[in-house]
This record gives C-alpha cells, structure tokens and sequence, in this order.
C-alpha cells in the first residue's frame, strides 16, 4: 500500500448517543511517553487516566510519536496500572477503561501505525517484530484483557496498512491516532454475517459477530462478512454511528471477563464502498492470517511470566524460598518463562513481508504454529507448577492467582490447536534439510 502522509484532517465529534447505550473511551489527555525505567504506579492510572471515564466522549489530542524502543519502555511502565485495574474489574466483568485510556496517554495506540503517520511507531512492520512482540507481552503481564484488546487494535490496523485503498487507511490512522480503539471481529455462529446488496456501491449487514472482545467501547470494528458471491469481504464499522445490539448473556466465561465479549448483531447496518477493506479472500491471506498467532502468543507469554511473578513473590513473602521442592519447581517454571522468550526472540527473526517468496512465507508460518504451541505447553505447565507452590491458600482473594489461572487458562484456548501443530509437521516432513537448519536455511 503506498505510503500514507500525517494525519492532518480535523477529526468530526459522532452523534449524540442513546441515554443508556455503550461509550468509546476517547480521552482528553496528553501525556510525553515514559522514560525507559520509568513506571506508572499502581493507583496513579486514575489520575492519568481521569478522562476515560464513562459517559465522556471526546476526540483526544494526539499523544507524542514514540520510537519502537519507546513503545517498549512505555508498555513495561505501566504493567503496574493495568494489573491494579485487572484485579479490580474482575468481578463485575467492567471493562478496564482507565487502562485503555493509559494505552492511548502512552502512544500505544498509534504505536502501530506506519511511521509515516503522525504518532507511528511503525510496529506492525516486519523489522520491528521483535519491539511489537515485547510490548505484547509486556501488557499481557499486566493484564491479559487489556493485551487481548490491544492485539485486536493491532491486528485490525495491520490489515487495513496491508489492504484498505489509501484514501480509506488514511482516514482510519487518523481515528487510531486520536485514540479510537480498533478490533477485529472475525467469529460468529452458524448463521454468520452477510453483505446484502441493497443499490450500487452500498449493502446492508444481515447477522452478527460472536466473541466480539470490546464492544460498548471500541469505535471502530473490522469485521468479515459473506458477500452475495460467497466471498468473505473485510470491512470497518464505525460503531459510534452503527452501534450493534449487545447480547450480554452470550459471555459467560471462565476467564477473561473484562474484555466484554459479547455478542454483536449489526442488523441493519449500511456499509458502502469506502468501509470496505481489501478484495474477497484477503482476510485469510498467508502468511499475515496464521502468522498471526505469535501476536496472541506474545501475550500470553506475558500472562506466564505474571504467574511466575506472582508464584515468586508469595513464596518470597512466606518464608518459603528454603523448601527444595519450591525452588525446583520455580526452576522450572523459569525455564518455560525463558524458553517463551526466546519464541519471541525466533518469531521476529522469522516474520516476513507479503513480497517475499513463498517458501519464506510457509516457513514463517510453520514456525509460527510451533511458537503457539510451545507457548501453549509452557503456560499449562506453568500453572500445574503456580498451584502446588501456593497451594490452597494461594488460591483465595486477594492472592491474584485465581484470577491469573481463569484468565490464561481461557485465553490459551485459541482456534484450531491441532490443526496447528498438524500442520507444523506436515511442513518439516516436506522438507529434507537437517533439523539445525530448518529454519534456518
């Protein structure tokens, strides 16, 4: 897609809501990214984040571009913020909206836009995987809802740099870089969601997404519907004109309460050409569609290392550090902790462009699979290991544990784990090279 200039159009304020219907969390506040060491204080978020509370809905200002490493620097200061709000929404299954907010103070949100963009840090590029990775992790250890909400953002802005006309993306980065939340809503039921035809260059939407992680409070959803043709159409809504009707008794889960992911019917909601994104099919273009999971991974990468944080620390602070059978087991939870970040460290080395050849492309997205389910495997390890250390007692509020065990436990339950993994074999067994250079070659 060619390149697509700053942001410099005003941005124009939505429509008067419905008393009672969903707000975005736009904020008002601009704050200079965090120094590399610097940390946002657990109970400081409120301060920060003052403007996030809902009703309030106002276009933010731009926060200060950050560089890749800034973008790093900036997602580890505020962990201790996110995890806070994290124990506190839990319950009531809120979103966290202060810790959205902190995402847009900080330049989170627009971290991922091409660097030609006012506030792009460009991490959606290949070359910066490595930074986008640990900034994945990094929320995913403050709190898993807020890194699954914000590897949504991510994914939805990386189709629409890769597919959206140029006129379109541009008007979309400029929402990104005001501090609208984007998503990607891609699951639905047996009767899906479909582009009905209704006069040349305009369709209405006829079902509804289900896991719709967000809704009530990101402002603009990439979704993917089934055409007339049968082909599935990528296409943005504004949802702060096309609000969906929330089914809230769709979501009751296990964990993962606060990303609110509901289901989402969008009825009656027109889309014209200029909403659309790509061409039929570009959604589930390789490799970008399973090279996608080591975004997910990352994230979760960084809900283990909570686990391991915390399993630490509760020992640490109960005189329990003596006991061999708990620094075994600490053992070896460092070592699936350290094993995960060298899947990062790997996933980077391997991420591709859509130009490079294909055999480039398959080995990327084999060893994607591999990633997934090796962090996978490390995370259920990892809790086995969390739970005999802490034991009963650890298990109760406020220990963080059960809270941290419903989360990762849910959130390792992504689509297609076997066929993953089959397919990660099917790969190596095509190929003749020795195992040192599979991937390497």
């Amino acid at each position: 897609m060619p390149a697509v200039s700053t942001c410099t159009k005003p941005q124009q304020h939505a429509p008067a809501r419905t008393p009672g219907a969903p707000q975005s969390i736009i904020v008002n506040v601009v704050l200079l990214p965090p120094m590399p060491g610097q940390v946002v204080r657990a109970g400081e978020v409120n301060a920060i984040a003052a403007a996030a509370q809902p009703p309030g809905h106002a276009v933010g200002s731009r926060p200060t571009a950050l560089s890749a490493a800034q973008a790093e620097a900036a997602a580890a200061s505020i962990e201790p913020a996110l995890f806070e709000e994290a124990g506190q929404v839990d319950a009531s299954g809120a979103l966290p909206s202060r810790s959205l907010a902190l995402l847009h103070t900080c330049g989170l949100l627009a971290a991922p836009l091409p660097e030609s963009v006012g506030g792009g840090a460009g991490l959606n590029a290949p070359h910066l995987r490595r930074s986008l990775l640990r900034v994945l992790a990094h929320l995913g250890r403050g709190s898993l809802p807020v890194g699954r909400l914000y590897e949504g953002h991510v994914n939805a802005l990386g189709l629409i740099e890769a597919f959206a006309a140029p006129e379109a993306a541009a008007r979309w980065f400029c929402d990104a870089a005001a501090g609208h939340l984007f998503a990607v809503w891609n699951t639905e039921d047996a009767a899906g969601l479909r582009l009905v035809a209704d006069q040349p260059g305009r369709w209405q939407l006829q079902g509804a997404k289900t896991f719709a992680s967000g809704v009530g409070t990101v402002s603009r959803a990439l979704l993917t519907a089934r055409d007339d043709a049968g082909g599935w159409q990528m296409l943005v809504v504004d949802t702060d004109i096309h609000q969906p009707e929330i089914d809230r008794a769709f979501w009751k889960p296990l964990g993962m309460r606060s990303t609110g992911s509901f289901k989402a019917d969008f009825n009656h909601c027109t889309v014209r050409t200029t909403d659309l994104v790509g061409a039929p099919g570009d959604y589930g273009r390789e490799p970008a569609f399973s090279g996608g999971a080591v975004r997910f991974a990352a994230v979760q990468q960084g809900g283990i290392e909570a686990v391991f944080d915390a399993t630490r620390a509760f020992l640490v602070r109960l005189g329990r550090t003596d006991d061999p059978h708990q620094r075994a087991r600490l053992g070896e939870m460092a070592a699936c902790v350290a094993g995960g970040r060298q899947w990062l460290l790997a996933a980077a080395q391997h991420a591709v462009a859509p130009a490079d050849p294909p055999a480039e492309s398959g080995r990327a997205v084999a060893h994607a699979h591999l990633m997934r389910t090796a962090i996978e495997s490390n995370a259920l390890r990892v809790l086995q290991l969390a739970a005999r250390s802490v034991g009963a007692r650890g298990l109760l509020a406020p220990e963080p544990f059960e809270r941290l065990h419903r989360d990762l436990t849910h959130y390792l339950r992504q689509a297609g784990p076997d066929a993953a993994l089959t397919a990660a074999g099917t790969y190596v067994l095509s190929h003749a090279a020795p195992a040192y250079a599979l991937w390497n070659e």
